[in-house]
């Protein structure tokens, strides 16, 4: 039997848990309704325009109407981070655990493409809300098969978790680099390349540089980054089961 304790405040939160306290007239506000206008900001105009005042402003009601059900814009961007999210999809019925895998880490991307900002919610610890923990366990559930420890196979989760919001975070900034200044991006950054990078002193990027890797009209192109991903991601689980295969 699990041990009852109070939750943390934030949890409780998420999980619809924390009573809203009530004072006068009945509320004319709901947690979902305020979290659902923040994501339509964030959407609209980018995690940054995202405030307590804004999302009044987006409901048409007063910020301290809002401050009766979020205390603070980090309650905010927990609740949006969680709300952004849909049900993972059906895993493998066979049990096949790179093919769950590599469903579950596009399908994440794919929520991420969704929503660009939600990348850049700062990440606070680990999973806790509903459908961030809904999503977590369909990751586990691949591996379900495998000779793996829970804790292993936690591990192997969060490595891929990491990937997964590194490369959408990468690959977003570099798409806001890319149309601010496209310049950058061009055949300008091997020419200086090739007068900055010292082969003695750098050799491997002086190889690099000496192949032509870097010789394109345009080095950044949104019809790569699929291709980059899945190279990515194939690499990242070539690894696990490498790692499976030593464990026999």
């Amino acid at each position: 039997m699990t041990e009852e304790y109070d939750l943390p405040a934030e949890i409780a939160l998420l999980w619809g848990l924390r009573e809203t306290p009530r004072r006068g007239r009945k509320p004319s506000l709901s947690v979902a309704e305020i979290t659902q206008a923040a994501i339509e900001v964030a959407d609209a105009e980018g995690l940054a325009a995202v405030s307590m005042a804004r999302v009044a402003q987006q409901l048409g009601n007063s910020t301290m109407a809002l401050y009766r059900h979020v205390k603070s814009k980090d309650e905010l961007l927990k609740l949006m981070s969680d709300a952004a999210l849909e049900d993972p999809p059906p895993m493998p019925a066979d049990g096949d655990w790179r093919a769950g895998l590599t469903l579950w880490a596009t399908s994440v991307l794919v929520t991420f493409r969704r929503h660009p900002w939600y990348a850049r919610i700062p990440l606070a610890g680990p999973p806790v809300g509903p459908r961030n923990l809904t999503w977590f366990d369909s990751a586990l559930g691949t591996l379900a098969d495998t000779p793996l420890s829970e804790g292993e196979k936690v591990g192997v989760v969060m490595g891929l978790l990491t990937f997964v919001h590194g490369e959408m975070r990468l690959t977003a900034e570099l798409a806001e680099g890319f149309k601010e200044n496209p310049e950058s991006f061009g055949p300008s950054y091997a020419r200086a390349l090739r007068q900055v990078v010292d082969p003695r002193r750098l050799p491997a990027l002086g190889r690099v540089v000496a192949a032509g890797v870097f010789d394109h009209d345009n080095l950044y192109d949104e019809r790569d980054v699929d291709a980059d991903f899945a190279f990515g991601l194939d690499l990242y689980l070539d690894g696990v089961a490498a790692y499976l295969a030593r464990r026999g």
